[in-house]
């Protein structure tokens, strides 16, 4: 069962989230740590800052490339850059791109997403922020400032970095007495564990944990006609532009071509120009490579001939320099090299020109949990209906259409969170991705509620994400008729769990909401039984079971149940606990004697018959036992609607490890639920959808629970 913690930390999470904390200009404090009073403890005591949430040691390291035993670990120290230079900067005039030089690590997807971001003064000061230096009030401390998942966080780092033979091991600075770089890569490997949980990524991720922003994705094999003009807008607007050549095999992994671009190898890109050349127009885009070296050796590259036929001033201006790891080249050949291209586009808030503001931004979280809400993709009917579901009602359609049809656009960005985290226990990126469907036109303006699984089997999806991949996130830009749609985001396999963010960009405003049940129960009123109604024969029966007392207790229901569920051969059953039974004997018992008299218990079992009704008619493979999605229909036609996250509980407290819930179980769940409802609703008897209680009367509440 969910702890109460954990429900406790969601709810002050989302009280938070409503009071603005996490948005850039008031981030979230990662790990709770304050660098300002953390910095000023430093100096009050004289001493430099030690990162317990962090420790200088194996762990920051990895945990198999660079685990303890791994022989690239051998002989690091960690060491203050006062340790390395005698004069350390945290910025040597001004952040630019020839600051982020490759070290031993394979996250060069993260290094072309920092060198974009020297791009733009701007953004990199809200990823970096002022003030910070190894001179003024040092102590040992700085902070970054990252994108997670919907959130800004203020990520707190000591400046102790893995050097090896007196050399930074990972990102270094061409200018060696310059940490900024570092510091940013050692605070972005606490976010997400360690340094080796960085190796291997898109550098739409890093672009979108330094921005806030969203990121499209586009075979340059098959680019729309207009790609250069796509390029040239994107780098106008500030986007964030990355590219890479895919590779066939992992032979290929950094293998340099004849022309020395590296295969699988993440560069950024920094410009788009037009120059003049032997009296014709001549395209030129020009790429860094974070390794600070191994340039294109082709047309355009350093001091190549093309060069010598273009006007100095202009030549000037492109500002060419030698082996600086960034280079010229025309576009035909970009093309033709170059096998995907990744843009990141930036989000209304991180933006300064309002004329550059077209997104409308809708974020929601949400989870996959096996059993409950992570049903996988349209290969599953039988589960496909239980992911989290969301409407999008799209009202304007475009003001520039770009065709005779009228149509409204909106980008999908499905994001699946901390699993980077997961790799230290053998965990990675799930594959996920989207689909999308119309809500009927007699069904539009309807409630919010979540589709059944006979929605999906008549539908087709109207559009979806290009496909199911294990990236971090999947991303589609969609034009669609004004109407309304439904999104929902899966893994492709069935019970992968995961959190997830799905934000929703529109041009114009719309309406987006998620999907879920409003929690109800439709409660009988309590049976209105005498004794003159029972029949003699249940009489005789409860005389039997009950002794001399004519009452039952604990034991005896305990005992009744579990002979009579065990004459019925096609139910699996463990039987009743203890803990079931008293729950039971809480609901009925109506004169406090922790006991049932006979009137008591003739309502307890004519309740046990119609929930055994609905169990067989749900147990729809008659295996004896119910799958925990189809205990959510069945829970519906016992009067309960309960919302996704009611759900998660209900099949992490009821259901066993193979998903399958049994007749006592389900008995259970009701039972349950049956009080919940009843004991909220004589607490709330307006029907105002709030209750107040005491001290007293909420232990007396979870005790008897």
């Amino acid at each position: 069962m969910m702890p109460f913690g954990g429900i406790a930390a969601r709810l002050e999470r989302d009280r938070l989230r409503a009071e603005g904390v996490g948005q850039h200009h008031n981030a979230i404090k990662y790990l709770n740590q304050d660098y300002e009073a953390l910095k000023q403890e430093c100096i009050e005591s004289g001493t430099l800052f030690r990162d317990p949430q962090f420790p200088a040691g194996p762990s920051a390291l990895g945990f198999k490339e660079l685990g303890p035993h791994s022989s690239k670990t051998r002989g690091v120290e960690w060491k203050r850059p006062s340790e390395l230079v005698g004069d350390p900067q945290f910025i040597v005039g001004g952040a630019t791109r020839t600051d982020i030089c490759q070290g031993a690590l394979g996250d060069c997807w993260l290094l072309a997403a920092i060198g974009s971001l020297t791009l733009n003064e701007e953004l990199l000061h809200r990823v970096v922020p002022h003030g910070q230096s190894f001179q003024e009030d040092y102590a040992g401390i700085f902070h970054f400032q990252i994108w997670q998942f919907g959130e800004w966080v203020d990520v707190v780092v000591d400046d102790q970095l893995p050097t090896k033979d007196g050399e930074l091991l990972f990102v270094h600075s061409a200018e060696c007495t310059e940490f900024w770089s570092a510091l940013l890569e050692k605070a972005y490997a606490k976010l997400n564990g360690c340094y080796e949980a960085l190796s291997g990524g898109s550098t739409t991720e890093g672009f979108e944990d330094f921005t806030g922003g969203v990121a499209e994705m586009y075979d340059l094999k098959r680019a729309p006609r207009n790609m250069g003009h796509i390029i040239r807008k994107a780098l106008e607007r500030g986007s964030l532009l990355g590219c890479s050549i895919d590779i066939t095999s992992a032979f290929d992994m950094e293998a340099v071509t004849f022309k020395k671009l590296v295969k699988g190898h993440a560069y950024s890109v920094t410009a788009f120009k037009d120059v003049n050349y032997r009296g014709q127009q001549e395209q030129l885009i020009r790429i860094r490579n974070p390794w600070g070296q191994v340039e294109w050796t082709g047309a355009w590259s350093d001091g190549s001939p093309e060069w010598n036929n273009i006007d100095p001033s202009d030549r000037e201006e492109l500002q060419l320099k030698m082996e600086d790891g960034e280079f010229w080249m025309s576009f035909r050949d970009f093309m033709r090299e170059f096998s995907r291209l990744e843009i990141c586009n930036l989000t209304p808030d991180a933006l300064t020109k309002d004329e550059l503001s077209r997104w409308h931004t809708q974020v929601f979280e949400g989870t996959w949990r096996r059993g409950s809400t992570a049903g996988g993709c349209r290969n599953h009917p039988a589960t496909f209906w239980i992911n989290p579901q969301f409407k999008i009602k799209l009202l304007e359609e475009d003001d520039d259409p770009g065709d005779d049809e009228v149509a409204c656009s909106f980008l999908v960005a499905l994001m699946q969170k901390h699993r980077r985290r997961e790799r230290r226990v053998g965990g990675d990126m799930h594959t996920i991705g989207f689909a999308v469907y119309e809500v009927p036109e007699e069904a539009q303006g309807s409630q919010n509620v979540h589709l059944k699984k006979d929605f999906f089997l008549r539908n087709q999806s109207r559009a979806r994400s290009e496909t199911f991949i294990n990236l971090r996130e999947v991303s589609n830009q969609i034009r669609l008729p004004p109407g309304e749609y439904i999104v929902v985001p899966s893994t492709f396999e069935p019970h992968k769990e995961a959190d997830f963010v799905l934000r929703v960009f529109t041009e114009k405003q719309s309406d987006t909401a998620e999907l879920d049940e409003e929690i109800s129960a439709d409660l009988a009123d309590e049976e209105e039984i005498t004794e003159d109604d029972i029949e003699d024969g249940f009489k005789n029966m409860f005389q039997q079971l009950a002794g001399e007392d004519m009452e039952i207790s604990v034991f005896e229901l305990r005992t009744i149940l579990n002979r009579v569920i065990a004459r019925h051969k096609d139910l699996k059953t463990d039987g009743f606990s203890l803990d079931s039974c008293r729950n039971m004997v809480n609901l009925m018992d109506k004169d406090g004697s922790a006991r049932l008299g006979l009137v008591e218990f003739q309502i307890l079992w004519n309740k046990i018959r119609s929930w055994l009704t609905i169990f067989r008619q749900h147990d729809l493979d008659k295996s004896g036992t119910m799958s925990s999605y189809e205990m959510r229909m069945a829970l519906e036609s016992a009067g309960f609607k309960l919302n996704n996250k009611l759900h998660q509980v209900v099949v992490a407290r009821y259901a066993d490890a193979d998903m399958g819930v049994d007749f006592d179980n389900f008995v259970c769940c009701l039972v349950k639920l049956e009080a919940m409802f009843r004991f909220f609703h004589s607490m709330d008897p307006e029907g105002t959808g709030t209750a107040v209680m005491n001290f007293a009367e909420w232990l007396l509440l979870t005790m008897c629970g």
